[in-house]
């Protein structure tokens, strides 16, 4: 039987007192591994941008945006083992979401490091009802009648732990270590794989999309507070570079770094280290199965860097059996667990 535990995030919390990075912050609760966590998170921003008329630049203090719930100290977790994070359930908690054009961020305008002269775009603020029973996302333009209903596809952008040599990183960067992946494929059903660095791992998340375009080129995903169910447990003694995912139907390697090419590439070589891992394969042969069955979603190109993905169907190599098989072990926890709501 896995040992539940329930974690309350303050919602009402002030943005000074919350937790913005990975590495540096004391647990806020030790946990076995096998335990199934019952926990939330808040938006990006908070819940402080929560109306067309709210500007991020007026309501927001830029040092605290992208607050995470955790970290979580996981029993047993020592370097060179493999957290892995199976989300069981990712659901908004409010009936509403909220986008955003943020001055000199997004794909398509200024940056920091790619200046420009141009003046920062508009200021413009989206709102979105989330129709939790229609499993819906309802898009409204601000300057024209024009709406859309877009299917309702949760996620949270950001699933991280401490990373190596003691650094402590801003919870709006992906790395090594997870972080601000932003990848859609961060979903329910999905276990994520994680390289254990320090002791006891220091897991958190947060960052919750109701749902997110490839890439997440304007920078904002629709973005929303979270009820979340995951398993966390362990994979010992196997070592996990970057991480990676597990689905019912791929296995998905990433890469976080610029330029794009390059975070394609980190992607792409994981994958095909994990296939040559899986079939016994040679590193080349690997390489041609990979080049013809790869698909490869950007997750994003607006953090501080970039974060590709790179995903293979488990159907072209049936027989193998990936992380000794842990996904297969919680989908089946999971799915238990469920039944008793």
């Amino acid at each position: 039987m896995n040992q539940i535990y329930s974690h309350a995030i303050d919602h009402d919390a002030p943005p000074s007192s919350l937790v913005y990075t990975f590495g540096g912050v004391e647990p806020v609760a030790s946990i076995m591994p096998g335990t199934i966590l019952s926990t939330s998170t808040l938006d990006c921003f908070a819940g402080r941008v929560s109306s067309t008329s709210d500007r991020v630049s007026e309501v927001c203090d830029p040092r605290f945006i992208n607050p995470q719930t955790g970290p979580f100290f996981v029993e047993g977790a020592e370097p060179g083992d493999t957290l892995a994070v199976h989300f069981v359930s990712i659901e908004p908690r409010a009936a509403w979401g909220v986008s955003t054009l943020v001055p000199f961020f997004g794909s398509l305008t200024a940056s920091a490091t790619t200046a420009l002269l141009h003046p920062a775009l508009a200021e413009r603020t989206w709102i979105y009802e989330i129709d939790r029973a229609e499993r819906l996302v309802r898009y409204a333009a601000l300057d024209t009648p024009f709406t859309a209903a877009l299917p309702l596809d949760p996620m949270h952008g950001t699933v991280g732990v401490a990373p190596a040599l003691g650094e402590v990183r801003s919870s709006l960067a992906p790395g090594d270590w997870g972080g601000n992946m932003d990848t859609p494929e961060m979903r329910a059903g999905v276990t994520c794989y994680l390289g254990v660095n320090v002791p006891g791992a220091m897991l958190s998340l947060g960052d919750g999309h109701a749902r997110q375009g490839e890439g997440e080129a304007c920078g904002v995903a629709v973005e929303c507070a979270m009820d979340t169910v995951l398993i966390v447990d362990l994979v010992k003694g196997v070592s996990t570079p970057w991480p990676r995912l597990e689905s019912d139907e791929f296995i998905i390697t990433t890469g976080s770094t610029k330029p794009l090419e390059d975070a394609f590439r980190i992607a792409q070589v994981q994958m095909v280290r994990w296939v040559a891992e899986l079939t016994g394969q040679s590193e080349l042969d690997a390489y041609q199965l990979v080049s013809q069955t790869c698909l490869s979603p950007v997750a994003n190109v607006v953090d501080t860097v970039y974060t590709m993905v790179a995903k293979v169907p488990k159907a072209v190599f049936p027989e193998a059996v990936a992380m000794r098989g842990v996904h297969a072990r919680l989908r089946r926890a999971a799915a238990a667990w469920m039944s008793t709501r």
